[in-house]
């Protein structure tokens, strides 16, 4: 496994590998910290792959003011301990002014789906994200690249901008992978304490209460979110942001439910830290079967 900090040297790995060994790439992006949920996206792209590259980059772009980038989990040499049980070929694991050099001024803005859910709350976040995202594509070139759906907005975002921005890149979305209490697994919950973490269960208890009432014949897309929202209140730890029933491929509000594929997407404060997840109805339903 070869630590790759250069953009012009990946590159040029990258290039190497397409053209004279023909060899297939698959990309995992990651910010570091690494967890379960990065190794299943790691383990699928060494099955699909001939070759496997994992980047860690904690992506200042995508942060607001107040947001968390310099307390943001850093352990580059964990991280590679971990990499190692699972025969990643190459760690590209550039400094900032290697990805956004001195005078940067171009970045990527998905319009429509970026502006709501976490566009909302976090405003130019996915700017940020399709930004690296664009150039790590660009920089790498891998026939695949992989992703969680625990960022359901952000996989939707990135599979728009490949398909408008005409990249040879087919994204793998992959479901979310979550702890013993039905938490998904995130790297900010390492700044959970043991009592928030146990308190955070919630949060996959209130989606699985409204996936239940659906399959009971629940229809309206507003009694779903007040049933949400309201199993989330019941634990005093936690702080609804947003809850949202939408169209799974389009973002688009529903009251009334049908049976095209259905988003219900959250983001909840536990004590000061903010968690997202979601769950998809009718998911057998979606033509692609990755999601």
């Amino acid at each position: 496994m070869e630590i790759i900090n250069r953009r012009q040297r990946m590159s040029s790995v990258a290039r190497k590998i397409r053209r004279e060994q023909d060899r297939t790439i698959g990309l995992v992006p990651t910010m570091g910290a690494l967890h379960e949920g990065h190794l299943s996206l790691v383990r699928e792209a060494r099955r699909m792959c001939d070759i496997v590259v994992v980047s860690v980059f904690v992506n200042p772009a995508q942060f607001g003011p107040s947001e968390d980038f310099d307390k943001y989990p850093r352990d580059l040499t964990k991280d590679t301990a971990l990499l190692t049980d699972y025969n990643v070929d190459y760690i590209f694991a550039p400094p900032v002014e290697e990805i956004y050099a001195k005078g940067f001024a171009s970045y990527v803005t998905v319009e429509g789906l970026s502006d709501q859910l976490e566009g909302a709350s976090r405003p130019g976040h996915f700017r940020g994200v399709a930004t690296v995202v664009t150039i790590l594509l660009n920089t790498i070139r891998p026939d695949f690249a992989f992703f969680g759906q625990k960022d359901a907005q952000q996989a939707l975002i990135i599979r728009r901008l490949v398909k408008d921005l005409a990249f040879d890149t087919e994204i793998v979305i992959l479901p979310t992978v979550r702890e013993d209490s039905g938490l998904a697994i995130s790297s900010r919950n390492l700044y959970l304490t043991s009592e928030e973490q146990t308190a955070a269960g919630v949060i996959h208890e209130a989606l699985k209460r409204a996936k239940a009432a659906y399959k009971e014949g629940e229809r309206s897309g507003g009694r779903l979110e007040i049933l949400v929202r309201s199993t989330i209140e019941l634990e005093p730890r936690a702080r609804v942001d947003y809850v949202n029933v939408i169209d799974a491929d389009t973002l688009e509000h529903l009251d009334r439910l049908d049976d095209r594929p259905i988003l219900i997407a959250i983001a909840v404060y536990v004590g000061k830290t903010r968690l997202i997840d979601n769950t998809i109805l009718n998911k057998a339903k979606k033509k692609d079967a990755s999601v």
